[in-house]
């Protein structure tokens, strides 16, 4: 009876015209506008592009970048850049800086990975010192290209200049300048021992660099012991020394006086809770920041935390309280392998870079964070699950702005995301992440969350920058539930069983790109179906003061890509339709 009576309201309502309203994905978009930054991306990958231009337009801002051959990493095997190479093209974006200078644009976020090394994977790789040629005929090293562009922009006083950087992570990366996987394991193996602990004024780059080769009692490490060859470590230690080096050399120019438009912002990328080689590293570079830089866990969410704080920064952010509250009981612990830290750490920190005041649930705060943890008990999972949803359907209930982080590592399997597609409603969230490595999903989430609830204070909102939010949100969402845990699993099968190829490299060997970008297409058509749906169906706080809400459009996916030609990660064009009044729901039914 209950289900017949059920549907008989649904028909009613369907038939006075009262059903889920969906409207049509438009052709072209509202302008962007707004101040402009000129950007520099780490590389290629959507989080470092489209991500990053959909977060600076929310905000009001205009993302200018170059051209994308300028900055692309190209696997092994694959085409190489316009540049002859395999890495970005150093002298072309320092020269492009220049030009934008040159324009008065006085915003700027810069990726010291690309600009010094052509991206991050390079950086891993690379052991001696980068010579490049300018357009005029001028050769410099990658330490001069360095000076010369601080000095040209700490010239102008109005010039606000985001340097971004990283901490290498502990082994190369697997598919690159003819690296191979058992060479990675052995390395990470390698970096991941002790080294001599070092403190005070022994804290320097050279002592640094002389205890590589020591463990921590002091001993000499052997190659051997970790099936290494002598030239392998010799390779390595001198790419960690030049990388290690000229990040020194960046702080210590922006000491100089006339440098204070200057901020630095460094990330430690794939790390262990082990006291690696990275730690001395780590302790030398955060005693080396001033007030207002920061070094935190995360590289591939350093745009998104630079883009933020600028805007907050910019616009006399004074913080904001927020309750966090953690599912599945081990949060004080590291959320996978490749963190330093517990969770409970990196939320903490990146907590104090935006200036958050963390309360536990039983103070509703400002904000609401949700994370999901990895389960501490497995028989459990179903609980955790039910805890979160609840507590996501209270907030909504409540009206209280929400940041989602899955920090599971994917342990709860698709069951999860099916459940919150059907039992909550996606699109109310501030921000969500889940989609990368954990060390990136707390940098993500918060960055967005914050910069979203910030500019709702701000009273500034236009069609384009809340198309521009709820294309951020619907990104982050459908890559995650979609195809890292659905589509990217068929895919892993297809290409390694019926291909017989790599799903690491379409170009290694050569094969069918156009069945793999078939299959990719398919697939997301199929998973995506109930989540664009959940979407198109959900409400979005538009205003805080007055609490307003508007109604998503309609939501069509194209344009699917591989950004690197891997199955890792996955690019694609979102079209909205126009914003709706808010979404009603009777019975669970949503109608307007």
């Amino acid at each position: 009876m209950n289900k017949r009576f059920l549907a008989a309201i649904l028909a009613c309502l369907l038939l006075t015209g009262c059903g889920a309203r969906r409207t049509e994905p438009l052709s072209e978009e509202p302008a962007a506008g707004g101040e402009h930054i000129a950007y520099v991306p780490l590389d290629d990958r959507p989080d470092n592009v489209e991500r990053v231009v959909y977060l600076a337009e929310s905000l009001g801002y205009t993302l200018d970048m170059p051209e994308a051959d300028l900055y692309r990493t190209r696997l092994d095997s694959q085409p190489l850049n316009e540049n002859g190479t395999q890495y970005g093209d150093m002298a072309a974006l320092y020269e492009w800086v220049l030009d934008r200078e040159a324009t008065g644009c006085d915003r700027y976020i810069l990726s010291l990975d690309q600009l010094l090394s052509g991206g991050l994977v390079n950086s891993r790789h690379t052991a001696e010192t980068l010579t490049v040629t300018l357009s005029n005929g001028t050769e410099m090293t990658d330490t001069e290209l360095l000076e010369s562009l601080m000095e040209a922009l700490s010239a102008d006083r109005n010039n606000q200049v985001w340097l971004l950087d990283s901490v290498m992570r502990l082994a190369p990366t697997v598919g690159y300048a003819g690296f191979g996987v058992e060479e990675y394991n052995a390395l990470r193996s390698y970096g991941m021992e002790p080294r001599p602990e070092l403190t005070g004024a022994d804290l320097t780059v050279e002592n640094i660099v002389a205890d590589y080769r020591l463990g921590g009692g002091g001993t000499a490490l052997a190659p051997g012991d970790f099936g290494l060859m002598e030239e392998q470590v010799d390779d390595y230690l001198a790419a960690r020394q030049r990388k290690l080096t000229l990040t020194a050399q960046m702080l210590e120019t922006r000491q100089r006086a006339g440098y204070g438009n200057y901020r630095v912002l460094i990330g430690i990328d794939d790390s262990s809770e082990e006291e690696s080689i990275q730690k001395n590293e780590i302790a030398y570079l955060r005693s080396q920041l001033r007030e207002g830089d920061a070094l935190l866990s995360g590289v591939d969410d350093l745009a998104f935390k630079a883009v933020a704080k600028l805007y907050l920064e910019e616009h006399g952010w004074q913080g904001a309280a927020v309750s966090v509250r953690y599912f599945g009981g081990t949060e004080d612990q590291p959320a996978c392998a490749y963190d330093y830290q517990p969770l409970t750490a990196i939320v903490a920190e990146h907590a104090e870079f935006f200036d958050l005041s963390l309360h536990d649930g039983a103070d509703p705060g400002e904000m609401q964070l949700l994370v999901l943890t990895q389960p501490a008990d497995e028989a459990d999972k179903g609980r955790y699950m039910d805890a979160l949803i609840s507590a996501l359907n209270d907030c909504r209930k409540d009206h209280i702005p929400t940041i989602l982080i899955d920090a599971s590592n994917g342990r709860y399997a698709a069951s999860y995301y099916e459940k919150l597609t059907k039992e909550t409603e996606l699109g109310y969230l501030l921000s969500y992440s889940g989609f990368l490595d954990m060390a990136i999903v707390t940098g993500t989430a918060l960055s967005h969350g914050v910069a979203r609830y910030a500019f709702l204070q701000s009273g500034q909102q236009t069609e384009a920058t809340e198309r521009a939010f709820v294309r951020t949100l619907a990104d982050s969402v459908i890559k995650d539930f979609c195809y890292k845990h659905v589509v990217r699993e068929d895919l892993l099968a297809y290409i390694r069983n019926d291909l017989g190829a790599s799903a690491d490299n379409f170009w290694n060997p050569d094969t069918d790109r156009a069945a793999i970008l078939s299959r990719l297409e398919s697939g997301m058509d199929a998973a995506s179906a109930d989540v664009l749906k959940n979407l198109e169906q959900s409400n979005f706080i538009s205003s805080l003061d007055p609490y307003e809400e508007r109604g998503w459009g309609g939501v069509a996916l194209e344009n699917y890509r591989f950004p690197w030609d891997r199955a890792f990660e996955i690019g694609m064009d979102i079209r909205l339709g126009d914003f709706t009044e808010p979404h009603k729901a009777v019975l669970g039914f949503y109608y307007q």
